[in-house]
């Protein structure tokens, strides 16, 4: 068997690549506003439900609870607000980066987070879609670190397509490995 002589060279921090020089890619343009519109919804359906209850005729609320119940409605809706308003400006910082030995995500509107994964180490990967993500023609891919329970991290709202090839990409790049 022939052994490779084993290197291990100090690198200094002017040899280190550099994150921003990533080609990172964002997600696809039909996310955000299906996220948005979804939550919205959401958000409508529960204060709708609210002042359905709040307003109905068969238990009348008395006038002790209905300041309560008002603060509780407009909870709700306000929460509903917030949460639309903060992926609508969130979401477009998520971007994904795919190179030859390492896929990377990152996120994040005041605190950024990047999370490259070696291809060597991904356990496995999985692509998820919904209803809404079926309809949209959009995909998430889940990505599992070998010695993992949990996903290392997942990227939402991809198209489908892209997902699938991502995913293919990587399974043929562990197949190479592993057979190579």
């Amino acid at each position: 068997m022939d052994q490779q002589p084993f290197y291990n060279l100090v690198l200094s921090d002017t040899d280190l690549p550099a994150l921003a020089q990533l080609n990172w890619q964002p997600l696809s343009p039909k996310y955000k506003p299906l996220i948005v519109a979804l939550e919205l919804g959401w958000t409508a359906l529960l204060t709708l439900v609210w002042l359905v209850l709040l307003y109905q005729p068969f238990w009348p609320v008395d006038e002790v609870h209905q300041p309560l119940l008002l603060f509780i409605g407009l909870l709700i809706s306000g929460l509903g607000l917030l949460l639309a308003t903060w992926d609508h400006f969130a979401l477009p910082t998520y971007a994904y980066a795919l190179r030859e030995h390492d896929l990377s995500f990152q996120r994040g509107l005041f605190f950024r987070k990047s999370t490259t994964q070696p291809l060597l180490r991904i356990q496995h990967i999985e692509l998820k879609q919904g209803p809404l993500d079926r309809w949209a023609n959009l995909a998430t891919l889940q990505v599992f670190s070998a010695g993992g329970a949990m996903h290392t991290f997942q990227i939402p709202g991809l198209p489908a397509d892209t997902a699938q090839q991502i995913r293919q990409l990587i399974l043929q790049h562990k197949d190479m490995q592993q057979h190579g």
